[in-house]
């Protein structure tokens, strides 16, 4: 068994492990794009895409980093005043910009009182070697974690999704940036069209190969205002989309598979019900794993059961 007694390797146990104070994300929108947005590499950006159904309320690209940090730790403090707080740069691919550009939004973050670190999610095909420089030196010195977006490890998937680069880079980008020992993280979504259950799991076994500190999975969310909600319309019976009982008992098979090593940091997302088309489960993310939790009670199994290193 894992600390805290739960059956898989949560990432709350490796924050605090990490820092001897409770600490909290606090989510960034900086105004970046991405390049299959602004045409270097294509048009639309990935089907299943649209910024609002993640970016909360205080992180409008129109303010600055420090004024949505002020926002977001006012929100929090008030219920804990001795917390600390993660800069966390969300929204769209937070190091596609100049190298002086990047740096400066970094550490405007890091000089803002309270922030003991940084998590930047971004996709594999946009770190230059340069800023994996500077992430290594300031990693030395500050909490840095690196989240990249994968979605998944079959590149018909990822062609047919827009995402606009191969498993190969997610892989290889993963590996160059834990060999800096910078932590590294990745995204998922499970249930991608055209993805079979099999297809989900083996997911489990190609991301085990990996040097991963964090893993973020979710369950594919059809979002207004996306190509893909427009090609759901036309063609719903080109997606499985999982009801909440299926979904509990896919987590925890993907979880059976997956390197006991990896933190999970979650398992599902809420979307907006204002922008959510399908599905529509009625509960909050923590009530998700609660039921994944007794999954995988009523079942005597863990992260890792059937992992083969």
């Amino acid at each position: 068994m894992f600390l805290n007694d739960k059956p898989y390797r949560d990432f709350s146990e490796y924050l605090s492990a990490r820092f001897p104070y409770k600490v909290q994300k606090i989510s960034i929108n900086a105004g970046f794009t991405c390049p299959n947005r602004d045409g270097s590499k294509g048009r639309g950006g990935c089907t299943y895409c649209n910024n609002q159904s993640f970016s909360p309320g205080y992180g409008k690209p129109t303010r600055t980093i420090t004024e949505q940090l002020a926002d977001g730790i006012h929100f929090f403090s008030r219920k804990y005043p001795e917390m600390k707080y993660l800069a966390y740069f969300q929204s769209y691919t937070n190091t596609y910009d100049s190298i002086d550009s990047l740096i400066d939004k970094y550490e405007e973050a890091l000089s803002y009182p309270g922030v003991v670190g940084l998590i930047v999610g971004t996709r594999p095909d946009c770190m230059p070697g340069e800023l994996l420089d500077y992430f290594e030196a300031l990693g030395k010195k500050t909490f840095v974690l690196v989240e990249y977006g994968v979605e998944s490890t079959l590149n018909k998937t990822l062609e047919r999704v827009n995402r606009q680069h191969t498993y190969e880079e997610s892989a290889l980008m993963i590996r160059k940036t834990a060999e800096r020992m910078i932590p590294t993280g990745a995204h998922m979504i499970l249930g991608l069209p055209g993805e079979t259950e099999e297809d989900i799991l083996h997911h489990a076994d190609r991301l085990s190969e990996l040097p991963l500190t964090t893993l973020k999975l979710h369950q594919l969310q059809i979002i207004r205002y996306t190509a893909m909600a427009r090609e759901y319309k036309l063609l719903p019976e080109s997606f499985k989309l999982f009801t909440l009982e299926e979904y509990v008992d896919l987590c925890v098979l993907f979880a059976e598979r997956l390197s006991p090593d990896i933190n999970i940091e979650r398992f599902t997302s809420q979307s907006p019900a204002r922008l959510l088309i399908a599905p529509d489960w009625g509960l909050k993310n923590y009530e998700v794993r609660e039921k994944i939790l007794k999954r995988f009670g009523e079942k005597g199994t863990w992260q890792g059961k059937l992992y083969i290193r």
